[in-house]
């Protein structure tokens, strides 16, 4: 193999990432009590668990519903997509899936906003006067009820 490998752009470990992305799958609608150990188990059954991935909340700890399980050959991947999608686990039919490689992303992470504030203060005119209703007026005469001071 004369000239293999160079100046096509693979090296051993780029061709290692793309055997190890096409064995990676993306396992979704988990039961959010679901384990690694029963992932690994079901997916045992249709080859060899390199690794099980549970995403959990990072804030929360709690479970996000989806992982991933990367099996040892791109065929075994195939096998356990083929035994697996749409099977029931935890009471829950799967989802499975090869995996996309992650989208590069901004550092930061976003954070959602934060809503805006209120927005500039806008000016309506002359808002004074009477605008309906019997709002103002001489409040000192309260009939029965006596003044404030001698309620407290």
């Amino acid at each position: 193999m004369v000239g293999a490998g160079v100046g096509c752009g693979s090296s051993p470990a780029r061709t290692l990432v793309a055997a190890q992305m096409s064995s990676k799958l993306f396992v979704g609608n988990l039961s959010f009590n679901t384990t690694e150990n029963e992932l690994q188990d079901a997916f045992g059954a249709h080859g060899t668990v390199v690794e099980t991935n549970l995403m959990v909340d990072r804030i929360t700890g709690r479970p996000r519903g989806f992982g991933f399980v990367t099996m040892s050959t791109p065929e075994e991947a195939e096998k356990a997509i083929q035994a697996l999608h749409g099977a029931p686990l935890g009471g829950r039919n799967l989802t499975v899936n090869l995996a996309r490689p992650k989208e590069d992303r901004p550092p930061g992470g976003g954070g959602g906003g934060g809503g805006g504030g209120r927005g500039p203060r806008r000016d309506f005119g002359d808002r004074g006067g009477d605008r309906g209703g019997n709002r103002g007026g001489d409040r000192g005469d309260r009939g029965d009820r006596g003044s404030r001071r001698d309620r407290y």
